[in-house]
């Protein structure tokens, strides 16, 4: 079955950019873009080092960039995928796991900005950037239980879409992916109590050179138990009624 999504992950990427001269690596060089032109930006505006500020908001933005993707296109994973559920009888799984791959393959091109901002710092993050691959199997595994969570509402209520990306948008700017967790000060509580801060900490972090707090690490186990807990109820009560509602 893995050949099947594996398949259809790679046709949804070849289709979306079909007849595209750099194909899906039009996604890596606006990332490439962004990433510099907010790294000289705000690194001037906070008067950080630009050899420190950059690395923290490429890892940032690589990292919310693949984390937000489940969000933003969970709507569609399974109002989407209409016309196979409604003519092959599948797992509904195969739609989750073919939604996963394609993103994890976008966000593993896009991982090349990191190596060239490594390079061009001459920064070296040592053997404790092995702890980021732990971290990216939490984000993967979070992202397809939401992804899964978010599909199977959105085929119900066709508004969650739209709130779904209204909150993905309000949540981006709070969260410390351009400005630095310290600058909260006193009101540190802010980031602690931000879910997606700690996600992307445990990946962040050693890809800098630092190993994540344990806070980070309790944070990211309690938020796995309750997405599997959420998840894993409302999917077994209501998979049932899915070809009912696309």
């Amino acid at each position: 079955m893995w050949r099947l999504w594996v398949r259809l992950g790679w046709n949804d990427i070849l289709q979306r950019y079909r007849r595209s001269l750099l194909g899906p690596f039009w996604l890596t060089a606006s990332m490439a873009i962004m990433v510099v032109a907010l790294g000289v930006v705000y690194a001037e505006l906070f008067k950080s080092p630009i050899d420190e500020f950059l690395p923290f908001l490429c890892v940032g933005l690589l990292v919310w960039t693949f984390l937000s993707s489940f969000l933003t296109e969970g709507g569609t994973l399974f109002t989407g995928a209409e016309s196979y559920i409604k003519q092959i009888r599948l797992p509904y799984t195969v739609y989750v796991y073919r939604s996963t791959w394609s993103k994890f393959v976008i966000f593993a091109h896009n991982f090349v900005i990191y190596f060239g901002v490594l390079l061009y710092f001459q920064i070296w993050p040592g053997p404790v950037m092995l702890l980021a691959i732990p971290g990216l199997f939490f984000i993967v595994l979070n992202g397809a239980l939401a992804t899964m969570f978010i599909g199977m509402l959105s085929a119900r209520f066709r508004d969650i879409p739209q709130l779904i990306n209204s909150m993905v948008q309000i949540v981006f700017f709070i969260t410390p992916i351009f400005w630095k967790p310290e600058l909260l000060k006193n009101k540190a509580f802010v980031a602690d109590l931000n879910p997606f801060f700690h996600l992307i900490e445990i990946v962040r972090a050693p890809l800098l050179g630092t190993a994540p707090s344990m806070k980070n690490y309790v944070a990211v186990l309690l938020i796995t138990a309750i997405n599997l807990t959420v998840a894993g109820a409302f999917f077994t009560r209501f998979r049932s009624r899915i070809s009912y509602w696309v």
